[in-house]
């Protein structure tokens, strides 16, 4: 009767011990297929991502600036955006990606990952630990070769192709890889999120790409001097239908530039993309609403400016701050860089052609300033202290010390681009020279940089 009974118990047991090993295996292989999961969706977004910002220089970024130059450098215009998809892409290969995410110093990054080397598939926990190293390396790129493009809105029609190139070659080694990895870098002087000595939040580039670009811009304005006729003879853009279409491929594309930047397909990438959304519609409207009364027309042409400078002042904000909020930094956006537009710059007199400084810079200083006001840790919880718990972001948290942090951030910016691109113009002046001779200006350089028409009428 006991060998019965306790055979009867044995085998109950035994199938338990077998059971657990499998019950275990299974769990594991349920855990691993779920962040399989994760990861695989995550590294989509980021990789749709990658492409939306591509699309923002080419076509986006070519189309819109190349409209709003006269039709003998149309293509000129154009070639400075396509170019630099090429040039920047192989700078970035080469050193750009180290310089800007390698450890290194608080100000620059060291070269551990040049030539890309360590960069697989194989995630970086410090940046973005559900991806590949190297999809948050290709992403990254985006941002690298659109800023540079930025600039040349304001040295459109009248700066050589050679120094441009140069030029864009050493700002993105002086200027862009150094403020990327202050900002964004860890350990870099200015970042919140990785020991910083400075937290500025900057969450898609208000700091690295609009400030720096802006600035720069006109920096290059000042140096280049103003076009052949400025002030005396008409400068309209000869298609707005091609800015129209550049603004609109612009408005997508940069869904891919703030919700990229949550580096995950997660609800902060959500919120990043209605913030974007609702800032592009407020500041067109803000900007329209400036010029009708003003001017007594609203144009095409102030709709889709207003709309990109709505869509730089929420860059630095988008993954901070709620839906109304980004309304407010919008609107405020259009109507201050119109301002700055129609007001400041005809009363200064400097030539930025397409006002790249107007709408990047001040518009990125606008909103790098407003994101202290109203980042909350209810959109944003990163920000963490020692026991885990979120800490106060901007003024609307009660933390409105955020603001001079920002303004540090946007000072940090905005003195670096000066003084490197100040000395970076010098230098291609002394090598190449940077302005086409008047001539060749007057001709176009479409004709003349690149032997070609935008436009065959004879055919």
């Amino acid at each position: 009767m006991n060998t019965v009974l306790a055979t009867g118990l044995l085998v109950p047991a035994l199938a338990l011990a077998q059971a657990a090993p499998n019950l275990d295996q299974k769990l594991a292989d349920l855990e691993r297929a779920v962040k399989n999961a994760q990861s695989a969706g995550d590294n989509a977004w980021m990789l749709v991502s990658a492409a939306l910002v591509l699309m923002m220089t080419g076509p986006g970024l070519a189309l819109f600036y190349g409209g709003l130059v006269r039709r003998k450098n149309v293509l000129g215009t154009m070639m400075h955006s396509f170019i630099l998809m090429a040039v920047v892409t192989v700078l970035w290969a080469v050193v750009g990606y180290s310089l800007a995410f390698g450890e290194g110093n608080a100000f620059v990054g060291d070269l551990r990952y040049a030539f890309l080397n360590g960069v697989g598939a194989a995630p970086n926990g410090d940046y973005a630990a559900t991806i590949p190293q190297q999809t948050f390396m290709v992403y990254q790129l985006m941002f690298a070769i659109i800023t540079p493009a930025l600039i040349s809105g304001a040295f459109a029609e009248r700066m050589k192709f050679s120094a441009m190139l140069l030029f864009t070659v050493l700002w993105a080694l002086v200027v862009y890889f150094p403020m990327a990895h202050m900002v964004w870098g860890k350990g870099g002087f200015l970042n919140a999120f990785l020991g910083g000595r400075i937290p500025s939040f900057d969450f898609a580039g208000g700091t690295v790409v609009h400030i720096t670009s802006g600035v720069s811009a006109l920096v290059c304005a000042l140096y280049l001097g103003r076009r052949e006729g400025y002030r005396v003879e008409p400068m309209k853009p000869h298609s707005l239908v091609l800015s129209s279409v550049g603004a609109c491929l612009l408005w997508v594309g940069w869904f891919g530039f703030n919700a990229g930047s949550a580096l995950a397909a997660s609800s902060l990438a959500t919120s990043a993309f209605v913030a974007t959304h609702f800032a592009a519609a407020a500041a067109a409207l803000g900007w329209v609403l400036a010029e009708w009364l003003r001017s007594g027309k609203p144009s095409m042409l102030g709709a889709i400016s207003g709309s990109v400078a709505g869509l730089v002042a929420i860059t630095p904000a988008s993954g901070f701050v709620k839906p109304f909020p980004a309304l407010i930094i919008g609107f405020a956006a259009g109507i201050v860089c119109y301002f700055m537009v129609a007001v400041v710059k005809s009363r200064l007199g400097y030539d930025d052609a397409l006002d790249a400084f107007g709408v990047h810079g001040i518009g990125g200083t606008l909103g790098a300033l407003l994101t202290g006001v109203f980042a909350t840790n209810l959109v944003n919880d990163g920000f963490k202290d020692a026991a885990g718990h979120a800490l106060p972001l901007g003024w609307v948290d009660g933390h409105p010390m955020q603001v001079l942090n920002q303004a540090a951030g946007v000072v940090i910016a905005c003195v670096l681009a000066v003084v490197g691109t100040l000395v970076i113009l010098k230098i291609c002046d002394l090598l190449l020279g940077v302005r086409v001779s008047r001539e060749q200006e007057i001709e176009g350089l479409d004709i003349t940089m690149h032997g070609e028409e935008g436009y065959n009428l004879e055919s």
